[in-house]
């Protein structure tokens, strides 16, 4: 009777250990899965000249107090689009080049679903946030390959890519266009 009990018990150690050991093995796994998500996200670094945009609100990457602040030479490491469009603006077609909108809320881990676009001389519009995922809206650093002065529209442009879509060419979307951008609030 000593010996089966001894065999039970070893038999229930045994099972005991391997229960263990399957959980130690699953937490080590999501604790490396965790530091290696958190070891990808890219910290933003402070801009080194003058600032152009600001961006604040339900972001999670800053680089001051509870902004992320891009200098120019920041948004041209972004990747770079183009595309030539019609505009209300202009009296023929005009080319512009800058990252996504997309690409700029994702450097900073927006997490918002509106967007107020607020203009150096403090006009505001409000784009929907998934506006940036359903159309190809870039942040326009440069005019027919040009950088914008601020009497030109400049720095910054946000530009829907008005040719590519027929409901873009409305004035909704005319509307949510923001040149002299300098700052984006997310919420």
């Amino acid at each position: 009777m000593q010996s089966h009990r001894r065999h039970g018990l070893k038999l229930a150690l045994s099972k005991a250990w391997a229960a263990w050991a399957a959980w130690a093995a699953w937490a080590a796994w999501v604790v490396g899965a965790a530091l290696l998500a958190t070891s990808n996200v890219q910290a933003l670094e402070p801009p080194t000249g003058p600032v152009v945009l600001t961006i604040d609100g339900a972001i999670t990457q800053t680089n001051r107090g509870q902004q992320a602040q891009f200098d120019m030479k920041m948004l041209e490491k972004l990747p770079q689009h183009s595309f030539s469009t019609q505009t209300p603006w202009y009296p023929s077609a005009v080319t512009f080049t800058g990252p996504l909108l997309r690409d700029v809320l994702a450097a900073v881990g927006a997490k918002g679903t509106k967007i107020t676009a607020v203009a150096l001389n403090d006009y505001k519009t409000e784009i929907p946030a998934d506006d940036a995922t359903r159309h190809d809206v870039i942040v326009a650093r440069l005019m027919n390959n040009r950088p914008m002065p601020i009497r030109e529209k400049g720095p910054l442009f946000i530009v829907y890519p008005f040719d590519t879509k027929a409901e873009l060419r409305s004035e909704l979307y005319y509307n949510r266009a923001a040149w002299q951008l300098n700052a984006l609030h997310i919420r």
